[in-house]
């Protein structure tokens, strides 16, 4: 395809006939420090799905936009949902979508705090629904994270509004990027998970996210899209279990 397959704008009778694969982009609305707007996790993440549909022609819906975010804390702008709103959203969402003939169903997340309610969403459906696949990834699952370039070495989840989301962000929305207020935070390391408040005061965790560029950001969104698409692609191929272990 040269354009993704945009749920929302089929009839029901062409989604009726869109075949039994869906994508399902959630991001977030949380600060992303000084300089990126709060909309970061939902715009790339639905960049992303939106290039993966296009490649693939598998349906993509409507991006949900609020996620798991209040652990940034007391920094202003951020709309979190509870772990338990977010399980509850894709139960609807996807029990929606199977009683419309999807069995299929590929979560892109944006956001790595959603990680959690996507895994037990994912178990739940697959026990309820047992003639459907049901997979959570984030859009950098499926190359190994070290290869991603965010110049944090350590903190696990918590590199945020760092080099390479402000460098993926100037290549898709540069209007929104401040880099006149671009900051940077030495990470540290720590067995333990925080607020984000706790941490930064600036909501950045990462190092040189001034030297951040549309290029660099090019090539990172070049390559979620190419491995995730790929494996999407793969995904909905992929022979079920043997007729003995099907419902």
């Amino acid at each position: 395809m040269v354009k993704p397959f945009f749920w929302e704008d089929q009839t029901f009778a062409d989604a009726g006939e869109a075949g039994d694969a869906v994508i399902i982009p959630v991001g977030a609305i949380e600060q992303h420090g000084p300089h990126l707007p709060l909309s970061v996790d939902s715009t790339i993440v639905t960049a992303v799905a939106h290039e993966v549909s296009a490649r693939t022609g598998v349906p993509v819906v409507p991006t949900l936009q609020y996620g798991v975010s209040a652990s940034h804390g007391d920094f202003p702008g951020t709309i979190a949902l509870r772990p338990e709103t977010l399980i509850a959203v894709f139960e609807d969402v996807i029990d929606s979508l199977h009683a419309g003939g999807i069995r299929q169903f590929v979560i892109i997340s944006g956001h790595i705090w959603n990680s959690g309610s996507l895994d037990v969403t994912a178990e739940k459906l697959r026990v309820r629904h047992r003639d459907s696949r049901i997979r959570s990834i984030g859009y950098v699952s499926m190359y190994p994270g070290p290869e991603v370039d965010g110049h944090v070495t350590y903190g696990r989840g918590l590199m945020h509004a760092n080099f390479f989301e402000t460098s993926v962000m100037l290549h898709l929305r540069p209007d929104l990027v401040r880099m006149d207020r671009a900051v940077s935070h030495q990470d540290v390391d720590s067995f333990w998970d925080y607020r984000m408040d706790q941490v930064s005061e600036t909501g950045v965790w990462g190092r040189d996210v001034q030297t951040a560029s549309a290029e660099h950001g090019k090539s990172e969104f070049d390559r979620c899209v190419s491995t995730t698409a790929a494996a999407v692609a793969a995904a909905v191929r992929e022979p079920w279990p043997s007729a003995k272990h099907r419902p």
